[in-house]
C-alpha cells in the first residue's frame, strides 16, 4: 500500500493535473483557424503569433512536470499560463446576466474558475518540487551580491 500511496498517486495527481494541455495542443493544430480567432479576440496585439508559444508551452510542460523534469519551473509557467488565459480569454463578468444558463459569458465562468483550479494544482506542484524554496535561495543571493556591490560601489566613491 506504500508504493500506491508514495509513488503511484503523486505520479497520477501529476498526470490528472496537466492531461487536458496536450490535447489542447492537438486541438490547436487540428482546428488552427478556430484557435488563430479565439487567440485574436483577446485584447492584447499580435494574437496570432502568441499561439505558438501557448502551443509550446502546452506542448513542453506537461511531460515535465510529470517526470519531475524541472516540475517547479515547469508549473510556474504553466500556473502562469492557466492564469493569464483566464483573465485575457474568460473574462466571464463582461457579459451580461453571466450566471444564467442563457448568457454567453455562462461557460466562461466556469472555465475561468477550472483555470484557477488548475493554479492551485500547479502551485502544489510547485511546493513539492521545492521550487519556492530554490526561489528564495535565488533570491537571498543575489540580494547578498547586490549588498555587496552597493558596498563597494560606495567605498570606490569615497
Amino acid at each position: 500500500m506504500d508504493w500506491l500511496i508514495n509513488d503511484a498517486l503523486p505520479v497520477l495527481a501529476r498526470i490528472f493535473i496537466v492531461w487536458i494541455f496536450p490535447f489542447s495542443f492537438l486541438d490547436k493544430i487540428i482546428n488552427h483557424e478556430a484557435a488563430v480567432k479565439q487567440v485574436s479576440s483577446g485584447w492584447l496585439p499580435g494574437g496570432a503569433a502568441l499561439l505558438y508559444p501557448a502551443m509550446a508551452v502546452e506542448l513542453l510542460t506537461p511531460p515535465m512536470i510529470v517526470f519531475g523534469f524541472y516540475d517547479g519551473i515547469a508549473a510556474f509557467i504553466l500556473a502562469g499560463y492557466c492564469a493569464i488565459t483566464a483573465l485575457l480569454f474568460h473574462n466571464f463578468w463582461s457579459y451580461p446576466r453571466f450566471w444564467s444558463s442563457d448568457s454567453e459569458g455562462y461557460s466562461h465562468v466556469w472555465d475561468f474558475f477550472k483555470n484557477f483550479g488548475l493554479v492551485g494544482g500547479l502551485i502544489f506542484v510547485m511546493l513539492a518540487s521545492g521550487f519556492f524554496q530554490s526561489a528564495e535561495t535565488e533570491i537571498e543571493e543575489v540580494t547578498v551580491l547586490g549588498n555587496h556591490a552597493q558596498a563597494q560601489a560606495s567605498r570606490n566613491w569615497e
